[in-house]
């Protein structure tokens, strides 16, 4: 691909009159494009597997999928116009006699370059931005749901969700406490967080904790585990030190003033009427599921309004949703959107949804709600593109008779 790009280039700068812009451009890709896919592979090669990918390694990634996409679009477009100069050869050469000395195939035309290049520029500088500003481009979702069963002290209770924050992965605190500043504003009743804390280790949050503990609501502050907070994804030294970090980042939640639900639940009460808040530990269709719903149920009234923290919105597509727990929401995260999408007026794409039904925003299904949180942070692609990071403010209504 390198090559050929470089070709496609000394085809626009070939007429060029500045000789040293003529090699710039072509050779000056090349040694990038090649630099950065070596640099890359070293990066790949230093992945340390007691630690996993840290920003220096995400942005590596980020910057050679960049390059990638980049020449792949280069490329189509560039052999579009090849294809064409090929069936004209053929065809041409098939109608009537070559002439002595004139070649089989016509030359490269430079408007193909050209537009080779402008279609190219535009992922280059999409990803960019992505890299550089998207994915600290906090954005707010609100969401009015009403409920029939919800009792009357609850009509208007507010309930900011932040999830996936994966602190391991920032590497710009100061865009990622207008985030938290963001979250704070919203002044809503109640906050929980659904899970992915860290990248893989309790360590990584440890340089924050005095920044997303700023967090504060009257009802409180509430979280679950994720996927990513057991662990999983890393070597360690010993099963008992896996266990001991899992216990430390427990010790973390505290210290920033969440109360974490594992397979539990907790009575929220206003004048004197109740709501059920559930928390169970992450489950998830392909991933670690050790969550028990069951457990978590056990002393909520059957007919008290039910609000679940579950991390993978796969849980409540098959336990949930179809099941007698009669739940009224569930909040989750997980999916992070893929971090790359199109959100528009009546048009939403995301290659997640080829592995999530259920990936982001609202779902409602005989009238039992999902959300499905799109992240505060990011992982492993430095940047978010059309999926951008999120705080959820829901406020819960009574339907009225």
């Amino acid at each position: 691909m390198d090559w050929y790009v470089f070709n496609g280039l000394r085809t626009l700068t070939a007429d060029w009159q500045s000789r040293v812009a003529r090699l710039a451009l072509p050779w000056g890709f090349l040694i990038i494009s090649v630099g950065v896919t070596v640099v890359f592979l070293l990066g790949i090669n230093s992945l340390n597997s007691a630690r996993g990918m840290t920003p220096f390694h995400e942005w590596m990634l980020s910057l050679f999928l960049t390059f990638f996409v980049t020449k792949l679009v280069f490329c189509i477009v560039l052999s579009l116009g090849d294809l064409g100069r090929f069936i004209y050869g053929i065809s041409h050469n098939i109608s009537s006699e070559r002439k002595p000395g004139e070649p089989y195939f016509p030359a490269r035309r430079k408007f193909i370059s050209e537009i080779a290049v402008l279609l190219a520029a535009i992922p280059f500088a999409s990803f960019f931005y992505a890299m550089f500003r998207g994915k600290y481009d906090y954005k707010v979702h609100r969401q009015t749901i009403y409920y029939d069963e919800l009792p009357e002290a609850f009509d208007g209770f507010t309930i900011t969700q932040l999830s996936d924050i994966h602190s391991g992965s920032f590497d710009n605190v100061d865009a990622m406490q207008r985030g938290i500043d963001l979250a704070k504003a919203q002044k809503s009743d109640l906050f929980v967080f659904t899970g992915d804390l860290v990248n893989n280790a309790a360590w990584e949050i440890e340089q924050y904790i005095d920044r997303f503990s700023q967090i504060k609501a009257p009802f409180g502050q509430f979280s679950i585990l994720g996927n990513h907070d057991y662990g999983d994804y890393i070597q360690w030294d010993s099963e008992q030190a896996k266990r001991d970090n899992l216990e430390k980042l427990k010790r973390h939640h505290a210290e920033l003033g969440y109360r974490l639900l594992l397979d539990e639940n907790v009575q929220l009460e206003k004048n004197g009427q109740k709501i059920a808040l559930i928390g169970v530990q992450n489950w998830g269709r392909g991933f670690i599921q050790i969550g028990n719903l069951e457990k978590a149920l056990q002393g909520v009234d059957d007919k008290a309004f039910k609000v679940l923290l579950s991390h993978d919105p796969t849980h409540w597509e098959d336990k949930v949703r179809y099941h007698k727990t009669d739940i009224h929401l569930t909040l989750s995260g997980h999916t992070h959107g893929a971090q790359f999408g199109v959100e528009t007026a009546g048009f939403r794409w995301s290659p997640v949804q080829y592995r999530y039904l259920d990936w982001a925003g609202l779902v409602k299904q005989n009238n039992r709600h999902l959300y499905v949180n799109r992240g505060f942070g990011f992982l492993a692609f430095s940047g978010r593109l059309g999926i951008w990071p999120e705080i959820t403010v829901i406020t819960l209504k009574k339907r009225q008779a």
